[in-house]
This record gives structure tokens, sequence and C-alpha cells, in this order.
């Protein structure tokens, strides 16, 4: 039996990695819509804001940091619990850690499907996860906070904050009130297709608001350039807000006219096509997102646990 691939195993072409700094303290590691890494250098001690997906990968990392620092990497933040954010965080031990910190709602969410996801993201993405067998396992935080926390590298004011459910329920930002950068993680995406499969579409766009708030003047994305102007910034909020509620709204009127999920996928897929498929992953991220955003629409508040096995099966039916 011919089984159609996930468009990411297509997907193999390296991408050009950028190390961009944002502030005296900040820097970004991105690299052309793959995930990225963002980078905090206090007084005496480096924070990394997730880590890569495995621990070859994130030596890179710290190639890029150690030509601007010596210092110690001592703290590792999780934006959330995927396995593509997480699983380089032992490359990092070698390098001086301490301590990963996450929020609870992130180590529940590693606890109860952490295993599964690890999975099924490395059979979606095998080109970001280079040398996989040095991942040693699940990563596990050893500071776990609520709601938010502050950590002072030296005289460098770090606030590390839950400000609402949106790509996960763990979401975490990191912010740096002195410098107003923001480190978002997965909430805010660049000229990349936010990945939903385990969002919470009717709570993102007000956690967006919560980002607002703050008047970054610079932000790193989850996925995409890093954005260094005020003016970039409210494009990266609005383009991610704008994607999620145009998608929910579109799944969310066929559901209500009791559409069946393969109708919904491509009359939406048809919809947002012109004005986001020219984003990195389109392909790859609409059947999770709008299997997702089904599922909140006809009565699953929570994001079902996804499977190696439930990702074929749904890649299948809705890509056949």
């Amino acid at each position: 039996m011919n089984q159609k691939k996930f468009a990411s195993q297509a997907d193999l072409e390296q991408k050009k990695v950028s190390f961009d700094q944002l502030s005296e303290h900040a820097y970004a590691y991105t690299a052309e819509g793959d995930p990225n890494t963002g980078i905090i250098i206090g007084d005496e001690a480096v924070m990394v804001i997730d880590t890569q997906a495995t621990p070859v990968m994130a030596q890179d990392v710290v190639r890029r940091i150690r030509e601007v620092t010596d210092k110690p990497i001592k703290y590792v933040v999780l934006s959330h619990y995927h396995a593509v954010r997480v699983l380089g965080a032992s490359g990092y031990r070698q390098h001086g850690l301490e301590h990963i910190i996450a929020s609870k709602d992130t180590y529940d969410l590693i606890v109860e499907r952490g295993a599964f996801d690890m999975d099924s993201e490395i059979g979606r993405f095998p080109r970001l996860f280079q040398a996989v067998e040095s991942v040693p396992g699940l990563t596990w935080p050893t500071i776990v906070f609520q709601k938010e926390m502050t950590l002072w590298l030296g005289k460098l004011e770090v606030k590390i904050m839950q400000l609402g459910r949106g790509h996960t329920k763990g979401d975490t930002v990191v912010w740096l009130p002195q410098d107003k950068v923001l480190f978002s993680g997965d909430l805010v995406e660049f000229g990349a297709t936010p990945y939903a499969g385990d969002a919470y579409f009717q709570d993102w766009p007000h956690t967006l608001d919560n980002l607002v708030a703050l008047q970054a003047e610079k932000l790193v994305p989850g996925r995409g350039a890093a954005l260094k102007t005020a003016v970039q910034v409210k494009a990266g909020l609005e383009g991610t807000r704008d994607f999620v509620q145009d998608l929910f709204a579109a799944v969310r009127q066929g559901a209500q006219q009791g559409k069946d999920l393969n109708t919904i996928y491509k009359e939406t897929y048809a919809l947002l096509q012109p004005k986001y498929g020219n984003w990195v992953i389109f392909d790859h991220c609409m059947p999770f997102d709008v299997t997702r955003a089904f599922d909140e629409a006809t009565g699953y508040p929570d994001p079902r646990i996804w499977t190696a096995e439930r990702d074929i099966e749904m890649w299948k039916t809705l890509e056949g």
C-alpha cells in the first residue's frame, strides 16, 4: 500500500542560520522558518529559550554563544512541551546548565503526552531531528512555576510568564522589561504557519492581546526571522492572530453546517491558501490545524493526544 507521507518528510534542504543581536543582552538564533532559539546574556550567566531538537543540534547554538561570551549557560527555559523545542536540553549540561524551567501546565503535558509527542514529531519532521540517537529521553524541568516567575541575571530582570493559552495550554514567554525584548515561543510566528494541533483557538487571540500590552520593541517568534522594529513586531502579532481567527471561523462555520472533516479541510485549505500558502510549513500544518479546530468546534475543549498512529490516520484521511 502506498502511504502518502507528511509534507515535511520531503523537506530535506538545510536552512541558513542567522544569529542576531537584538539588545545588549538578547540574541536570536533563527533558521529560515525552522524552530528558533532565544539567548539572554546576563552579568554572570546565560539563559537559552528553547533548546533545538537534539543535543547535537544544540551544539551549534552553543558555538554561536561562545562567539560572544564565555559565561556559563546556567538556564534553559521551555516555551512549551513540543519535542522539537525541548529534546536538545542535555546538550547544554557540559556548558554549565543548572536548571531547566517550565510552567506547571507544560510539566503536566510532558507527564501526560511527552513520550507520544516525541515519537510523533520525530516521524513528522525527520530533518529537524539531526542525530536523533543523541537524545537521552524526555526533558524534565528542574524548576516548575505557576503563572509567573522573575529571575535576575545579575542586574538584568528576566520575567518568565504564562499570559494565556494558545499554541498549547502551557505557553511561556520570556520578557526583558529593561530591553523591551520578548521571546514568544510559538504563540507568535512570522512568515511561518502556526502549528495548532494542540491549540486553544478561542483563547489564542486573547493571549496575543496580553502580548501586545507588553509593548515589545523587538520579538523572537517561534519560527521566522527575528522582529527588530515595533512595526515588525506588530506585523508578527497581527499575522498570527489573523491566521488563527481565519482558520477557526472557517472550520466552525463548516461544523455548524454539518459538513464532515474532509470537506471542511478542503474548503478551509482553499480559503486560506491564497493568503497564507507561501508561509513555511503551510501544507504540513493545515491537516493538524483543521483537525484540532474541528475538535474544538464540536466538543473537545482540550486537545487530544497525537500519537504516531493518529498522525498517519489523519494524514491519510485528509491528504489521500
